[in-house]
């Protein structure tokens, strides 16, 4: 059967879908709304469950792949939520210090997809880090109207300061350089882009299509900035333009790219939403953009 992606679903459904994971409107406001562009058998349910993950079909390095070795690790986060738990991720048998990553993911939790790419990030000869910001809430449930649910019962604030204590947990690591670099996807992208604010020894920030800082934090960058936006993607972009006065009249060192035809989330192959063309060429400029500000 051939892949699903965002040319078999109405741009509606598709807005529908993006308001639903972001928590702006219920599962069956989703649902009522999405009735009305369903054809024949295809019911609003049926529209839901293809545009859900599918974390098997999508999965490039498996956890027992022999080039890295991982493991979930707990850390302190007295600023935050008081302990966060992670997967922490290595190239195997690397001798001598190398970068870090952090990999934070989107608004659902640590789920197997992000797990994927904090392998692929090892992949690619850094140490990842990918914290989950559920862990307080019991963690990643496995179930994606549970995680959403979850993820409206947290505090941004210390969420966001358990991925600061992230980010400096990893810099300390032995086989670290002491050079990081945060990446990040929806949420993600908001918290890769806070970190930047607070972290001045940061090496890097990848923020793909997040919120923005606050204007006002936004002279304490000190991290060079790479920024994936996708071309369809109202609410993000709506802040783009103010981001980006604020990096101007800051002297701030950034890149932005917006991919024609995508949506949120293009990035994430575990979804319809996924655009192969771009995602491919946006990882390919943050591996570059990362080797080209850590190493050393």
């Amino acid at each position: 059967m051939p892949r699903l992606t965002t040319d078999d679903f109405h741009p509606e459904v598709l807005k529908l879908f993006d308001h639903y994971v972001h928590g702006r409107i219920s599962r069956r406001a989703f649902l009522d709304g999405a009735s009305r562009f369903t054809v024949g058998a295809a019911t609003s349910t049926i529209l839901l469950e293809a545009l859900r993950p599918k974390y098997a079909e999508a999965t490039q390095v498996q956890p027992t792949d022999a080039r890295i070795s991982g493991g979930f690790v707990e850390l302190e986060s007295p600023d935050g939520n008081g302990r966060v738990r992670g997967y922490l991720v290595k190239p195997a048998g690397k001798r001598g210090r190398i970068p870090g990553v952090l990999v934070v993911h989107e608004n659902r939790g640590l789920n197997p997809h992000i797990q994927d790419v904090a392998r692929r990030m090892a992949l690619e000869n850094f140490v990842a880090f990918a914290p989950d910001a559920l862990f307080t809430l019991g963690g990643w449930p496995g179930d994606e109207d549970k995680a959403i649910e979850l993820f409206r019962k947290l505090d941004r604030v210390k969420t966001f300061q358990d991925c600061l204590a992230s980010a400096r947990y990893l810099q300390g690591l032995p086989e670290v350089n002491r050079k990081v670099g945060c990446i990040g996807f929806c949420f993600g992208g908001g918290a890769t882009n806070f970190v930047a604010t607070r972290m001045p020894e940061l090496g890097a920030a990848v923020p793909f299509y997040g919120r923005a800082p606050d204007a006002s934090a936004v002279p304490n960058i000190k991290a060079p900035l790479l920024l994936h936006y996708a071309e369809n993607d109202e609410g993000t972009n709506a802040l783009w333009p103010g981001y980006e006065a604020a990096l101007k009249a800051a002297g701030k060192q950034y890149e932005m790219h917006s991919y024609p035809g995508t949506v949120h989330g293009f990035h994430n192959d575990t979804t319809p939403r996924y655009n192969a063309e771009a995602a491919t060429l946006a990882w390919k400029r943050t591996t570059a953009f990362l080797n080209r500000h850590l190493r050393g």
